[in-house]
């Protein structure tokens, strides 16, 4: 479980998270949703360690993460899985070594046994064959399954994902979606993702936050959301939809 405790974070004198304080579940698809410039990114970046907060704390299981030093963050580090907007993928490298990469920055691993971590993680993903292959030679679904597979690699206790369907068109978000999910309840995972998305709050949110001007203003399931009883939560469903009917058109 990763629970964050009265988080605050300004920027420039200004305040973008006021108060949050929300546990996310261990083996459950945790989404936070929210408009654009809500704070949704900022507490996802602030629970990992990439804003450092003002004030509050952020605990990992039963660990203060917030007042660690660099080394013992460090070691944590190593059971989280992150899976950035674009992929993040090096152009310049395979597929094989992309996913191989936080194994060669954490592990002393021989080659022979990365490569059969490698090739597990991409089977998992349903890219067997995709080892050789250059992130240019991929399309945005398989680029996000090579993510997903780089981020499960360590076997990690905690996966990010920011915005994983962003720039897919639906049928390819279903499968980024299941795929997330599957691998969240397979290896008990608590898992955060980020979104924009109603169709990935529907189908795979298990918990959702939704944020407001930098604080948590609901949280539930994908069954209550629908009859939340909270006006700005329901302006951000009917527009969030509206807006997806009108790129389908």
């Amino acid at each position: 479980m990763i629970q964050a405790e009265h988080l605050v974070k300004s920027f420039d004198g200004r305040t973008v998270l006021d108060d949050i304080t929300v546990g996310f579940d261990t083996g459950k698809t945790n989404l936070i949703i929210g408009r654009s410039g809500s704070g949704k990114t900022v507490l996802l970046k602030c629970l990992v360690g990439l804003h450092e907060i003002d004030s509050g704390c952020v605990r990992y299981d039963d660990t203060d993460f917030t007042h660690l030093g660099f080394r013992e963050r460090k070691a944590i580090r190593r059971d989280i899985g992150m899976i950035f907007q674009g992929g993040a993928l090096l152009d310049s490298s395979t597929v094989e070594e992309n996913v191989r990469l936080p194994l060669d920055l954490f592990t002393d691993q021989s080659a022979a046994e990365k490569r059969e971590r490698v090739d597990f993680c991409l089977r998992r993903v349903r890219l067997a064959d995709a080892n050789r292959l250059y992130p240019a030679e991929l399309s945005g679904g398989m680029i996000k399954r090579v993510a997903i597979a780089r981020a499960i690699v360590l076997n990690p206790k905690y996966l990010f994902c920011d915005e994983p369907n962003s720039g897919l068109d639906p049928q390819t978000s279903v499968v980024i979606d299941n795929l997330i999910h599957e691998i969240t309840q397979e290896y008990n995972i608590t898992t955060i993702i980020n979104t924009h998305d109603m169709n990935s709050v529907m189908e795979i949110g298990e918990k959702i936050v939704y944020i407001h001007e930098g604080r948590k203003w609901w949280e539930g399931t994908k069954d209550e959301i629908l009859h939340a009883d909270n006006r700005e939560l329901n302006d951000f469903v009917f527009a969030s939809a509206m807006a997806k009917r009108a790129r389908r058109a």
